[in-house]
């Protein structure tokens, strides 16, 4: 189950968009201070959005073992989900910006001024839970676990999905100079790229999941 879990949460974490914004923040005047208020945002979203999407499955009764079936069906509706958002982002031809009148989305504006109360709310902003991240919490969530499992379980996910705030910053402390000079320059490539890693990351996960869901219910 956590394995399981894991993994999903690798894929969640897998954001080209967190990483551009830590690259900013680990950029700014005060890296750590600003970096640790936006990674204390990431964990605090990440953990009450697992602890609210596992109270709603588990009150469904869908971790008991007579629930099986609509167990499956919801991953394999997760799943379909994924493939579908995937899909759509392939099909779809990105806007080319207008150099005339350009625009900022709203974390391009709150990540402007680097400051740890902005820095703090864009955290909470881009943790908010994706499909991805959903369907890691899911598979605790519809686990026959205890809460001691269950609690260690739910960590490792949260750990894991703000892998892409924690880890710049822990390299940060021991190498600055490195750290920032590495992810200024691959920060271009982010951005040329993000969309693609994106559109990955929700198939990849769309297959795993939609699978999952139809082996468990052949096998129910």
């Amino acid at each position: 189950m956590i394995l399981q879990a894991a993994g999903l949460a690798l894929l969640a974490a897998l954001s080209p968009t967190t990483l551009l914004v830590s690259a900013v923040y680990l950029g700014s005047a005060r890296p750590r201070l600003v970096g640790a208020a936006y990674l204390a945002g990431a964990i605090i979203m990440s953990l009450i959005m697992g602890l609210v999407v596992i109270a709603i499955l588990r009150n469904t009764g869908l971790s008991h073992h007579n629930q099986r079936t609509p167990r499956y069906g919801l991953r394999l509706g997760l799943g379909l989900l994924m493939l579908a958002a995937g899909a759509f982002l392939a099909r779809r031809k990105p806007k080319q910006p207008d150099p005339d009148h350009p625009k900022q989305g709203l974390v391009s504006r709150m990540i402007a001024n680097p400051a740890p109360g902005s820095a703090f709310a864009v955290g909470l902003l881009l943790f908010a839970p994706g499909i991805t991240f959903i369907a890691a919490v899911q598979v605790i969530a519809t686990a026959n676990a205890d809460v001691e499992l269950t609690t260690v379980a739910i960590i490792v996910v949260v750990v894991i999905n703000a892998i892409l705030v924690w880890l710049p910053l822990l390299v940060h402390i021991f190498a600055p100079g490195m750290t920032s000079r590495y992810l200024t320059a691959f920060n271009g490539w982010l951005r040329a790229n993000g969309n693609k890693i994106l559109i990955a990351v929700l198939i990849v996960g769309g297959l795993i999941v939609a699978g999952n869901g139809i082996f468990g219910l052949a096998g129910g």
